[in-house]
């Protein structure tokens, strides 16, 4: 074989293996873009199985447990061990110090709307919450130091309260009752806002003003699990029209729920983009928020 037939041959291998390697580059994306939808479908129909194997086991286990041995207990327990006042008083108290120990105040807040409804059950929601954001902020102040080098360790979360900081009075009011409507946990909050530029009251009305759903969707849920414990083990009968009165109210409070979640994330993240677009124009070469930023002077 000539050397000139020998070089001809190496280039056809060399282009062919190169042509080769071209087409699997180019196939591989196609595959994956392909299997990306076969994906996603599996795992959403997994995670869907999932979730009503448990929600089933839940409704069927779960809920008569949670009513046989804990709620029908405690309303006999209300019933008989304690006078109303007495009860008022726990439930303040219990709203009040809870936020401090960073415990979640939801079920007194049920209890409250079980026993006391609307009107003196949203009166004991307001003033043990409002005692229960003035405690772990007045503590904060005397820890802001250790707050601040505790929350160099998450800088998202640190970048997202120094927004509350921000503005004026009213932009300050209005990103906290923003706050406390998302799904923020506001126990953290309340400690970790005394690290920003957040004045007194801006924090507390916007707390007072971010806590006032919250509390009718607690109080309206703690109603509808005392009527549903009526009907299941008191005999209660429901009219035609309480039916549709709680199947109603149910939807609306779902409804109220999510929308104000959605409202509230979406305007965070709003608040959010024009933050780093300001930071971004003052510092072109400022990659995200700093938590040095937070102010450690009152």
């Amino acid at each position: 074989m000539t050397s000139s037939q020998t070089d001809g041959e190496h280039v056809r291998l060399v282009v062919s293996n190169e042509r080769t390697t071209v087409e699997a580059d180019t196939l591989q994306p196609q595959t994956e873009r392909r299997n990306r939808p076969l994906k996603w479908w599996i795992r959403t129909f997994t995670l869907s199985f999932i979730a009503i194997v448990v929600t089933i086991v839940f409704l069927k286990w779960g809920v008569p447990f949670v009513f046989e041995k804990i709620l029908l207990p405690m309303l006999q327990w209300e019933a008989t061990a304690f006078g109303r006042p007495v009860l008022a008083l726990i439930l303040v108290a219990s709203l009040a110090f809870f936020p401090v120990f960073l415990i979640p105040s939801g079920p007194s807040m049920w209890l409250a709307g079980m026993i006391f409804g609307y009107g003196l059950g949203f009166v004991i929601i307001m003033v043990g919450t409002t005692v229960g954001m003035i405690l772990p902020y007045l503590i904060g102040l005397l820890f802001r130091d250790c707050i601040h080098q505790w929350l160099k360790k998450w800088p998202q979360t640190a970048a997202m309260i120094r927004l509350a900081g921000e503005g004026n009075g009213f932009q300050q009011f209005r990103v906290v009752a923003l706050f406390r409507i998302s799904p923020f946990p506001y126990t953290i909050f309340n400690y970790a806002i005394v690290v920003t530029k957040m004045r007194f009251w801006p924090y507390l009305l916007g707390s007072i003003a971010g806590m006032i759903p919250e509390a009718f969707i607690y109080i309206y849920s703690g109603r509808l699990i005392r009527t549903f414990a009526d009907v299941q083990y008191r005999n209660h009968r429901l009219t035609p029209l309480e039916i549709i009165y709680n199947a109603i109210s149910l939807i609306i409070a779902v409804a109220m729920t999510i929308g104000f979640t959605v409202y509230a994330k979406k305007a965070i993240k709003e608040l959010e983009i024009d933050e780093t677009s300001e930071t971004d124009m003052l510092d072109p070469e400022h990659g995200n928020i700093q938590l040095q930023k937070l102010p450690l002077e009152r």
